[in-house]
């Protein structure tokens, strides 16, 4: 009987360093924000003109209603995303897979920007809006998993969770510039000149940052524990990755979703929600609300970063049940300030509760990669990382929207909130601390293939 292949930790695989690291770090985070442009960019488009352009309705929250649910659509489609794209990260790379979901996401977005309006093309402006969303969806659902992986598996243990954290700004970053780029637009022409055509440039432009994300991630090393799985042979072998996961990390997928929820259900309670409420319950300028959200995000990507850095120092589960107790106080104590109309208030209220966000989010960043065992960390993290995206993503604004026509008020959506943090509670009391663990050694994480039984064992 041959001797079993040494794990791929047992090699010590080593990163890249130096420049080669920082062209990883900087090539991920590019992608990232990229792709959250673009996907970030319909979400406030639908909040702010979609409802005009392809869904006319007599009743403005009805129409608002309609465009957001072709924007929940994109979440629905981002667990597709994570197992297509998790299949190819596993099967052929980081990198490759990286590159694809970029080029994908990028002609999704600008055949967006051509689709003709309702009054032009009838009912297939919104199906063709939709199925381009919903391509977007498959997109980002493989970029998140790639990007975060691909950093952690180059940086050394003790810094897993800070350059974990770096991919994860792309987010905020991307929602920034697309806030900024349709401000911009919305400032410089009249509110009918954006209406009919102006919005387009903000997703014409997409065109070009992806050319830039590509140039940029041609020369990028892959993860250096993929291409140990590779040199041994156990990349390819076995069950397809998706199989493998349901069959043997089930536990480790249910407990990712529930730790992300909270996360999730934070940023689009304080982004998108916000964004219809302010305009159509408080009727406040397009302005305030973009405002607010920009402010929000910076200190949003500085607290990733240090949460990043407080879950090296203090450990990922410490770190989470912190930042939820502090979300859950928030949601129904900040959500609440908005109403008083005032824009130092509404500013407070959204800053606050992106940047206690923000140290989830960039303390969970290696979290996941934690969880998963290398030859099948792509696609569980991915899955569980976007059926989390589902439930707290799509479901915190068309929820808010709802229950804000029926209510006039925050209060539903702070509760919603509430409960997913205790979600996020429930997962670290669960798992415990991962910072520590290799869960390519741990027999819990990735279980070895089974010996022969054992009389008396469970």
């Amino acid at each position: 009987m041959s001797e079993p292949t040494a794990p791929a930790s047992a090699k010590a695989p080593t990163g890249a360093t130096g420049r080669g690291f920082a062209r990883v770090v900087g090539a991920a985070l590019a992608g990232t924000t990229i792709e959250f442009y673009d996907f970030f960019l319909y979400g406030s488009a639908a909040a702010l003109v979609f409802h005009k352009v392809f869904f006319p309705a007599g009743d403005p929250v009805i129409g608002i209603l309609m465009a957001l649910a072709t924007y929940a659509v994109g979440f629905l489609a981002r667990p597709v995303g994570g197992i297509l794209f998790g299949h190819l990260g596993d099967r052929i790379g980081r990198k490759k897979t990286l590159s694809l979901s970029l080029a994908l996401m990028g002609g999704a977005t600008v055949l967006m920007g051509l689709v003709p309006s309702y009054d032009s093309i009838g009912v297939a402006a919104p199906i063709l809006l939709t199925l381009l969303r919903l391509v977007q969806g498959v997109a980002l659902g493989g970029e998140w998993g790639g990007a975060i992986l691909l950093v952690t598996e180059h940086s050394p243990k003790h810094r897993r969770g800070f350059w974990g954290a770096w991919p994860q700004t792309g987010g905020p970053l991307g929602n920034m510039v697309a806030t900024a780029v349709l401000a911009v637009l919305g400032v410089s022409m009249t509110d009918a000149e954006f209406e009919s055509w102006g919005w387009r440039i903000a997703f014409l432009l997409s065109a070009v940052l992806v050319l830039i994300g590509l140039w940029l991630r041609r020369a990028v090393e892959e993860s250096p524990q993929w291409l140990a799985l590779q040199d041994s042979g156990r990349a390819h072998e076995g069950h397809a990755p998706l199989k493998t996961v349901l069959r043997d990390h089930k536990r480790q997928v249910t407990i990712a979703a529930l730790a992300n929820l909270g996360e999730k259900a934070a940023y689009y309670s304080f982004s998108i929600f916000l964004l219809s409420y302010f305009s159509e319950q408080l009727g406040l300028p397009k302005s305030t609300g973009l405002i607010a959200v920009a402010v929000g995000s910076v200190f949003q990507v500085a607290a990733m970063l240090v949460g990043g850095h407080l879950s090296d120092r203090l450990g990922r589960k410490k770190v989470n049940l912190t930042v939820a107790a502090l979300l859950l106080v928030w949601g129904l104590v900040g959500l609440p300030l908005v109403d008083t109309k005032e824009m130092g208030l509404i500013v407070l209220a959204v800053s606050v509760g992106l940047a206690l966000h923000g140290l989830m989010c960039g303390s969970q960043a290696a979290f996941f990669s934690e969880l998963f065992p290398s030859a099948v960390r792509y696609t569980g993290a991915s899955l569980g990382y976007q059926i989390a995206t589902v439930v707290g993503g799509s479901a915190a604004p068309l929820l808010g929207v709802a229950l804000m026509r029926q209510t006039g008020s925050t209060w539903p959506v702070g509760v919603f909130l509430a409960v997913a943090q205790l979600c996020t509670i429930a997962a670290f009391l669960w798992v415990g601390e991962t910072k520590d663990r290799d869960p390519d050694a741990t027999p819990d994480s990735a279980p070895a293939p089974s010996p022969a039984p054992v009389a008396g064992a469970l």
